[in-house]
């Protein structure tokens, strides 16, 4: 059964992206990331059981009360209409959508693969494994499991929107990778759109990788790298986690948003205006284009900043807190305990005049400006002790350190 992991690496144990790339960061950012596949042979010898194994699959699929959208049917290719394999959740359960594991069972006897789609959000390990490497990252992250019947194909080639790291977990699958017919697609430019180049390349072009992964190994692929993979004798099983990257095109976005601030940007063109008729159409073209040369420079990093990260921020989840558990810690709250700040909380530490405030994705924390010395420390990622924060007294310590635990931004030491 999966068992869970930690939601920090033990000291001196590899990151969540070293150990799926074997790379330092900056390595696998120079080489790698958005660029180019990499193949990694035998990144975890135990075939990554600690994240999710087949009996842990089978839990999921017979003992969790999934609905849809969370797991997702595929055959020959196709997705599997959600009716045939889910029903009422029965007494004490008045949903209609609950995963049936005996008609999952039937369909995947027949040759159906089955996905387990946001394990991020229901299986612990993943949860943690997905949390830490978002937090590596700096980009949203999400983690989908696909177990596939012996010698069965689940989707023909096809590309996705985001990077995806595969991390087979049981089994063997026979993948084939294809260089790019439409390069670093953005989130509404799905492969569909391309569906006849896609085929084509998947056809006639000699793949840029042909292989077999075996458990333990990993595989990460750029978006827009075409794949299909193929099962060999028993069950296959392998996690993609992908990543839903920040683009640049992120920023054009935010740009185009703030320079609506500019009057001459938002005035109405003109009554019984054709907009079908390029003609009448560019001289409010050029007046547009003048208008943004004047306005875009007086944007600001900070602003579009500001707007980048509440959609980033707001992406993913931090790392789990155990309500009983924390509140009771709260409670007898003592001089050398140790906290530290939930892994991949997404925040920020300003100074504004004779306050310090503190950003996160869905609100603002506002305290003395005598705070700042020991909030930035407990912000840090480290373990911090209750009595050894820089700046405040111990009593203040104590008052502070149980206001960041109410509100959800530390956690006990030992949390897990």
């Amino acid at each position: 059964m999966g068992r869970p992991a930690p939601t920090a690496p033990p000291p001196g144990a590899p990151g969540a992206l070293a150990r799926v790339t074997g790379l330092d960061a900056d390595t696998f950012g120079a080489r790698h990331w958005g660029r180019e596949p990499r193949l990694v042979r035998g990144a975890d010898p135990d075939g990554f059981r600690d994240l999710l194994d087949l009996d842990g699959v089978d839990e999921l699929l017979s003992r969790r009360g999934l609905r849809t959208p969370f797991l997702r049917l595929a055959r020959n290719g196709s997705v599997v209409d959600s009716g045939s394999f889910t029903g009422p959740g029965g007494a004490g359960a008045e949903i209609g959508d609950q995963v049936h594991d005996d008609k999952v069972a039937a369909l995947f006897a027949d040759g159906t693969t089955v996905v387990l789609q946001a394990l991020h959000r229901t299986w612990p390990a993943v949860i943690d494994f997905a949390t830490l490497l978002s937090d590596e990252l700096g980009h949203p992250v999400q983690a989908n499991a696909y177990v596939t019947p012996p010698s069965s194909r689940g989707f023909s080639a096809h590309y996705d929107v985001h990077d995806v790291f595969v991390l087979q977990l049981a089994g063997r699958k026979h993948w084939t990778v294809h260089a790019p017919v439409h390069a670093d697609p953005l989130r509404d430019q799905p492969w569909n759109a391309h569906a006849t180049a896609v085929a084509a390349r998947a056809r006639d072009d000699t793949p840029v990788i042909d292989t077999v992964l075996e458990p333990g190994d990993v595989m990460y692929l750029p978006r827009g790298w075409l794949h299909a993979a193929t099962a060999l004798g028993d069950v296959s099983a392998h996690l993609t986690v992908g990543v839903h990257v920040v683009t640049r095109y992120a920023l054009v976005e935010a740009l185009t948003a703030l320079v609506a601030r500019d009057a001459a940007l938002r005035a109405s063109l003109p009554l019984g205006i054709d907009v079908s008729d390029p003609e009448q159409l560019a001289p409010h073209l050029d007046a547009v284009r003048s208008a943004l040369a004047e306005a875009l420079p007086q944007v600001s990093a900070e602003d579009v900043a500001r707007r980048v990260r509440g959609r980033v921020w707001t992406g993913g989840r931090p790392e789990p807190v155990r309500p009983v558990a924390v509140a009771t810690f709260v409670e007898h709250l003592a001089t050398g305990d140790g906290v530290r700040r939930r892994v991949g909380l997404r925040h920020r530490v300003a100074r504004r005049g004779e306050q310090v405030v503190l950003s996160l994705p869905d609100r603002q924390i506002t305290l003395p400006a005598a705070t700042e010395a020991a909030v930035r420390a407990l912000v840090s990622g480290t373990t911090c002790s209750v009595g050894s924060l820089p700046g405040m007294d111990e009593a203040d310590q104590l008052v502070l350190v149980r206001r960041l635990l109410r509100e959800g931004v530390l956690v006990p030491a030992t949390h897990a």
